[in-house]
């Protein structure tokens, strides 16, 4: 735990860091207390005061324009965003979701402020292998292979609209961390209609 952050350091020590969310813990961390009565106290008065928003039960954000894939992420971890979230944004899928995906230890559907997030659970051994997610302070978010693995691992004869945007070294590199024979059929399918469409 850092050093204790001594009265009235407390909120500066939140609105310098480069997050925009945090949970208990990682203020726990920040200020270098135990999560406490007086630490909930603190965090509700900061609230009230308009100087944090209490974004969802134990996170807390600087302000109402928080990064919603970082708060996404953090409040079940581990989790990654993938699936159609990447997919779309990648141009690999053209229909629009609104809905945050990721891939968690937990299947889960929750809606923060007109904002729905789906946790769709896959193995362990997939969720903490990162090969194919790329990580940093913010968020931890898998790249376009990995997305269409992910899809392709919890269900079959998806359709993805654009194939040829997808490096296929990549996909054939992370492919085996899903241990999964159905997969790497599905994958060789997915490969010789784009080499047939090219």
């Amino acid at each position: 735990m850092n050093n204790k952050v001594t009265k009235g350091e407390y909120l500066e020590v939140l609105l310098r860091s480069d997050k925009t969310v945090f949970s208990l813990k990682e203020i726990s961390c920040l200020w270098g207390e135990k999560i406490s009565v007086n630490m909930r106290m603190r965090l509700s008065s900061y609230v009230k005061k308009g100087r944090l928003v209490n974004v969802y039960r134990g996170f807390y954000a600087k302000d109402n324009d928080y990064n919603v894939l970082e708060l996404a992420n953090k409040i079940y971890t581990p989790s990654y965003v993938s699936f159609e979230t990447v997919l779309t944004r990648e141009g690999v899928n053209f229909q629009y979701y609104s809905t945050i995906f990721l891939a968690s230890y937990i299947t889960r559907s929750i809606c923060i402020k007109n904002q729905n997030i789906q946790y769709i659970r896959i193995k362990d051994y997939v969720l903490t292998n990162k090969k194919g997610v790329n990580i940093n302070d913010i968020v931890s978010i898998a790249n376009k292979e990995r997305a269409f693995l992910d899809r392709l691992y919890v269900s079959k004869n998806y359709w993805f609209d654009v194939l040829d945007g997808l490096n296929w070294d990549l996909v054939f590199e992370i492919l085996p961390i899903y241990h999964s024979k159905r997969l790497e059929k599905e994958v060789e399918k997915y490969y010789d209609y784009y080499i047939q469409n090219k």
